[in-house]
Formats: structure tokens, C-alpha cells, sequence
């Protein structure tokens, strides 16, 4: 398929510049893809759509507060630093974005607030991309409290407000342990504690896989052919007992959710010659677009995504293309809020 083939209007004002009140009062449109019907639920009532040995497959990646602000040593200037990928945790070293990029080059030092933190750029890696080492003496804890002080929350750039307090919390996961994301595994934002005991009271499991989410997902599509289109690299772990019990549940044709587009990443890069799931570990680029048999999971929890974005191209591998075009045209006449914070689809 063609880059354009995924091209739609968005209207600003579905963009969701804020969470719904409760997490789990989003509304979730819920697509049935043997029927081809869509039906409008709200969030909670997802519990009405598994049964007793379904298998709800998490992402447990944690965000970290990746966005610094700092100051060019000499002129002052101020630079944002996003950090995405840390290359060495003995020297610090860390791939980021800096911006304005054009007045950072190599040799330049940044200083960062009252802090003691100061960081030389040592390489350029693209237009935007630095490698930078920050001198700091303390070792990766040491380092990680710091940051954890000085950072922001890393909300997304189409929410147009600065960072809140309460995005702290609202930008994570109530499942989030593993620390390494730069953006949130969203289609999990919605799930609360309450939703998820009266799940386990139903006989509905929750397994973690890990996939620290960077900045590959959002990265536009430039190319009209997408086969030329590379995903960038993210890390991820699946392990033992979540391959358990995944392909327990695919021996009895149970239920396996992915719970987002970052779930069902780390499960497609992880199917066994037999298609089952398998104990993986390491860096995917996989990229998913129509068509594409998928070999693991048989629903998917998914925000509303961007026009041509490499997210919704995946929604639509696994919804099938015509359905998922009807949908989004639905999610608009609707009004339904799309992206990180916005509103939720269930395809089953």
C-alpha cells in the first residue's frame, strides 16, 4: 500500500489537548471485524467483551521525564534537550534532540538550571540528533535522581499547553515499572486499578512485556512506498512467564489482547517457527502496515492515531483497511478525541 492511501483530515479540536476526568471513562468505540460493526461504549465496559482465560498483554515500560532545558555556555541561549536513548550509563552518554539545533555543535557545553549538570556534545548524528556526555562524577542512580528533578514530563508536541503537575501522573501507566520510555504506551492510560480487579474477578489475565517506546513511532512517513520506510530501533523484553501463559491461551483459542500498538510490536517480533510466542529479547524496527497475517494476538486496544502515521497504518493491518477507513470517518462525524489523551478503540 501507499503512503497516501492513509491520508485523512484531522480536525484540530479532536486532538486531546487533556485526559478524560477518569481514566476509565474515555469513550471506547468497539470495532467487530467479522461483523464489521461498531458499536459506542465508554472505557470500563470492556470487561463485556473477554471472558474467563483471556489473556490482557501489557506494556510495562515507565516514562521518564526526558525533556531538559538548558543554557549555551558563553551566549546563555536557551536549548531544549530531549533524551532518547542512553548509549553508556558508566560515561553518560546519551543520544538526544536538541532545538534550536542549528546554534549546537560539537565542543559546545550546556548547563542545566541551578543544577550542577552540564553536558559537552561530542558527535551529530542527524539534523536535529546529538550525541552529548554529561560530566557528572555520582554513578546511574545518582544520575537518574537528578533528572528526575530537573526534567519534564515528555508530552507530546500536538499538546499545545505546557506540562502540568498532574500530567506526572496522567502520562504513565497505572502498571508502569520498567523506566526507559520517552512517550507513553497510551492505549493503557485508560486502565484503573478498579477495571482491572474486576477483570482478574472474571478470570481475565494480565501479562507484561516490556518496550521502551522512543520517538521511532511518531517519526513521519516520508516516502509514498512504505516497504522503503525504516523504523527506528526500540528495546524490549518478553519474557518466560508471559510466553506461558499467551500460548496457553492460543492452545485453548482464548482471547489475546494487545493492549496498544507497543504490545503488538514486541509480540510480532517474537513468534516462534510454530507461531507461539517465544522468550525474546533486544531491538525491534519492525514495521506493520496492510497487509500483514498476524501470528499473536486476536484483539487490539488502540488510541485514535494521526493521518499517515506508522500507528494507524498498523490499527489498520489489523482492523482491514476498508473497515478502519469507515471507522476514523465515524471517530470524526462523533467527535471523538484522538491521540495520547484522547479516546480509545477496541478491535476484536
Amino acid at each position: 500500500m501507499k503512503l497516501s492511501e492513509f491520508k485523512f483530515a484531522l480536525p484540530a479540536d479532536l486532538v486531546a489537548q487533556h485526559p478524560a476526568a477518569n481514566r476509565d471513562e474515555a469513550r471506547m468505540m468497539v470495532i467487530n471485524r467479522k461483523t464489521g460493526t461498531i458499536e459506542h461504549k465508554i472505557f470500563k465496559d470492556i470487561i463485556n467483551y473477554f471472558d474467563e482465560g483471556d489473556i490482557m498483554v501489557m506494556n510495562n515500560t515507565k516514562v521518564f521525564p526526558a525533556r531538559l532545558y538548558g543554557n549555551k555556555e558563553k551566549t546563555g541561549a536557551k536549548i531544549e534537550v530531549f533524551l532518547l536513548r542512553e548509549l553508556n550509563a558508566e560515561l553518560h552518554l546519551w543520544d538526544v534532540l536538541v532545538d534550536p539545533a542549528r546554534k549546537i555543535r560539537v565542543g559546545n557545553k550546556l548547563y542545566f538550571g541551578d543544577s550542577d549538570l552540564v553536558a559537552e556534545v561530542v558527535d551529530n548524528t542527524t539534523s536535529r540528533g546529538r550525541t552529548i556526555r554529561f560530566l557528572f562524577d555520582g554513578n546511574s542512580e545518582d544520575f537518574a535522581k537528578i533528572i528526575e528533578t530537573i526534567g519534564e514530563t515528555p508530552l507530546p508536541r500536538y499538546i499545545k499547553r505546557p506540562v502540568e503537575e498532574a500530567d506526572k501522573d496522567r502520562y504513565q501507566t497505572i502498571f508502569a515499572e520498567a523506566k526507559g520510555a520517552v512517550a507513553a504506551p497510551t492505549a493503557g492510560l485508560h486502565f484503573t486499578k478498579q477495571v482491572m480487579k474486576r477483570m482478574e474477578i472474571k478470570g481475565i489475565n494480565f501479562s507484561p512485556l516490556t518496550l521502551h517506546v522512543g520517538l521511532g513511532s511518531f517519526r513521519t512517513v516520508d516516502v509514498e512506498d512504505l516497504t522503503k520506510h525504516k523504523m527506528d530501533s526500540e528495546n524490549f523484553i518478553v519474557g518466560e512467564e508471559t510466553v506461558r501463559v499467551v500460548n496457553k491461551a492460543l492452545d485453548s483459542k482464548k482471547r489475546v489482547c494487545a493492549i496498544g500498538t507497543t504490545c503488538m510490536r514486541a509480540l510480532e517480533s517474537s513468534v516462534s517457527a510454530n507461531n507461539r510466542l517465544k522468550q525474546n529479547a533486544g531491538w525491534t524496527d519492525r514495521f506493520i502496515f496492510p497487509p500483514y497475517d498476524f501470528k499473536i494476538a486476536n484483539a487490539m486496544l488502540t488510541n485514535f492515531h494521526m493521518p499517515e502515521s506508522t500507528l494507524y497504518m498498523m490499527a489498520c493491518a489489523f482492523g482491514g483497511y476498508d473497515l478502519m477507513t469507515k471507522a476514523y470517518k465515524t471517530a470524526i462525524k462523533e467527535k471523538y478525541n484522538f491521540l495520547s489523551y484522547g479516546d480509545v478503540m477496541l478491535i476484536i
